[in-house]
């Protein structure tokens, strides 16, 4: 194992450029190892009424178009060297930047809270299973500390850390995944997997537009995972790869959690899926079934609070990479503690709000992914110039063009948005809305107005690289 990860916001030389892009397959896969899609599956079956081949085309589909786009948006992470969230400053200015960087961040408190309280509650499974212990306030306080320690440890080592420790989690849960769909293709009557009725058209797409929307919250750190490879490295294997490494899990674990629910339909609506896991599967393959599924968890929020990392240190916080990660983990710990001792009974709502707010990861990708399609490259001092001096300050620290998009799409993707919080008002009685693709709205809504809006010159530009050309490379 590498040791510590130095490089923060700064682009990385050239000459320490020597990741591949086959290495970007496990670590989208590792990103995908949850349990949450078991659940996720089952409630395709069960809620939607979606029969086994239409959940192949949800699985299929889903990863295609979400990590289609996060490989897509990783191309500037090979251009640039430098991380998503400081990249971002070259499209949204210095000072704009801080608006949609501020709810991205927000939004990473959310998604690694539900994390640690997932692998926490994983721990605490095998240990009610092989040692029978409850799960105390003070156990309960251990697991979650021991979590968040670990995330904190793997994500504070940095990028080398992070793609190994991804490496071994792909191929241990790919393994016993064999052996879990072993078991079920013995134990599964397929004459009531396949004697099902199809469901609706409209529920098919919604479930396409449901599993997508997961995938979207990972584009804004895509360029984290891909700064390290050469300005040659092949953009059409950073999108292959991306795709295939998160299609490869998510599949399988939707069309499982499909054919549990067969026989255990309860599993659609399993307020805790991991110590449900611990019910439905046999000791031997339990245990290390959910160490691996706690294995995967740990990734994840690896995985984001790396990202995090950087995103904090953009929003101003001017601290080395590793102590920037230490605020999301003090953050998540802290959370986590409240949700798991004292409003576990608002896990769901608290779920349902952090759905808002995935819109804004779309708001953002919509601009940066139009703006990606006609820049090349990137000044590394502007990028780090926060003063009046940096090529990337364009009006008042501003791009107005930018910022006017984002705010657009963010705006309209909430108009199409249901949650248990809000439902905007243009959320029924359109495909739109019912459908649940509020954050497609977003993207197409924020992108299309990016397009046609003037754009602020960049300073100096004339003695630059130049940064804009009509086609991508």
């Amino acid at each position: 194992m590498s040791g510590l990860e130095t490089h923060g916001l700064e682009q990385i030389p050239e000459a320490e450029r020597t990741a591949k892009t086959r290495e970007l397959f496990p670590t989208w896969a590792a990103a995908n190892i949850s349990v949450l899609l078991l659940t996720m599956g089952a409630g395709l079956s069960v809620s939607y009424g979606l029969d086994f081949w239409q959940i192949l085309v949800v699985g299929v589909t889903a990863p295609i178009v979400s990590y289609g786009l996060v490989g897509l948006i990783g191309i500037a992470g090979k251009r640039g060297g430098a991380p998503g969230m400081a990249l971002s400053r070259a499209v949204f200015g210095q000072r704009g930047n801080l608006l949609p960087g501020a709810l991205i961040w927000v939004a990473r408190w959310g998604w690694e809270t539900i994390n640690a309280v997932t692998g926490a509650y994983a721990l605490l499974s095998v240990l009610d299973i092989l040692f029978d212990v409850g799960g105390g306030t003070a156990l309960i306080v251990v697991t979650l500390l021991l979590f968040v320690v670990t995330t904190f440890a793997i994500s504070g080592l940095g990028i080398n850390a992070v793609q190994r420790c991804a490496t071994w989690a792909a191929w241990l849960f790919g393994a016993f995944s064999v052996l879990v769909l072993a078991r079920l293709i013995v134990d599964t009557d397929w004459g009531e997997v396949f004697g099902r009725g199809a469901g609706p058209a409209s529920a098919m797409i919604t479930a396409i537009g449901l599993i997508t929307a997961g995938g979207i919250s990972w584009v804004p750190s895509s360029p984290d995972f891909t700064r390290y490879l050469p300005g040659t490295a092949s953009s059409a294997a950073i999108v292959r790869n991306t795709v295939g490494g998160a299609g490869v899990v998510v599949l399988p674990l939707v069309l499982m959690g499909m054919v549990m629910a067969s026989a255990t339909p309860s599993l659609a609506s399993a307020p805790d899926p991991v110590s449900f896991l611990g019910e439905i599967l046999p000791l031997w393959l339990a245990v290390p079934y959910l160490l691996i599924a706690l294995a995967g968890t740990l990734l994840i929020n690896s995985m984001s609070m790396y990202s995090a990392g950087f995103t904090a240190q953009t929003l101003g916080f001017r601290v080395p990479r590793h102590w920037a990660v230490s605020v999301n983990a003090v953050i998540s710990l802290v959370l986590g503690g409240v949700l798991m001792l004292a409003a576990t009974s608002f896990l769901d709502t608290f779920t349902a709000f952090l759905s808002l707010l995935a819109v804004a990861f779309s708001a953002w990708a919509g601009v940066f992914g139009a703006d990606l399609l006609h820049r090349t490259s990137y000044d590394g001092e502007a990028l780090l110039d926060t003063t009046r001096t940096s090529a990337y300050w364009y009006r008042g620290g501003f791009s107005p063009a930018a910022v006017t998009a984002w705010a657009a799409g963010l705006g309209t993707g909430l108009l199409f948005t249901t949650s248990d919080w809000f439902t905007g008002p243009l959320a029924s009685n359109n495909p739109v809305g019912e459908y649940g693709l509020g954050w497609a709205a977003t993207i197409v809504i924020s992108g299309l107005l990016y397009t046609v809006l003037p754009k602020p010159a960049v300073a100096g530009q004339a003695g630059r690289t130049a940064e804009r050309v009509d086609a991508v490379s």
